[in-house]
């Protein structure tokens, strides 16, 4: 199966009112689903057990929490949001800061970045994708933190133009 094949048969999940997607297809497999948010599922060719009926689950609504509480004993304030242009996740995937552990990030806040540069990569499938800018400016925020997993169209940094 083909990157784009895989990229589209995401984002139609994405948009659609199923929460799990299982594919096999000779020796690939493929996993997705919306309720799970512990990590991702690993593309194996070895046989996978059945997957068990879904029962007309629903899932549990969560309660909203309030951005910002004020106890006597704590007060949380609402972060600003800082301007600048979003750069976003182009799949789901393990967000990485540094080409390697050793490594200083690709870029800092306060950095100069142009068009083209790399911010960060986004692994997915074992395939490491580039996530570059797409515009010229400073980084004024990173969204995310390394190894966290990510969602399609999730910000991950903010760019000031200029």
């Amino acid at each position: 199966m083909e990157t784009h094949e895989v990229k589209e048969l995401l984002s139609q999940f994405d948009q659609s009112t199923l929460t799990e997607l299982q594919l096999k297809k000779e020796t690939f497999e493929l996993y997705f689903n919306k309720n799970t948010t512990s990590g991702l599922q690993n593309a194996s060719s070895a046989p996978a057990p059945a997957p068990a009926p879904a029962a007309n689950a629903a899932p549990t609504p969560v309660a909203p929490t309030p951005a910002v509480s004020a106890t006597p004993d704590t007060v949380e304030v609402a972060k600003p949001v800082l301007e600048g242009k979003e750069v976003v996740s182009p799949l789901v995937g393990v967000v990485y800061l540094k080409p390697s552990p050793d490594k200083d990030n690709f870029k800092q806040i306060g950095d100069h970045v142009k068009k083209g540069d790399i911010l960060c990569i986004v692994e997915a499938m074992k395939v490491m994708n580039e996530i570059v800018s797409d515009v010229d400016g400073e980084l004024v925020e990173v969204l995310v933190e390394s190894e966290q997993i990510v969602e399609y169209n999730q910000p991950l940094f903010r760019v000031k133009e200029g």
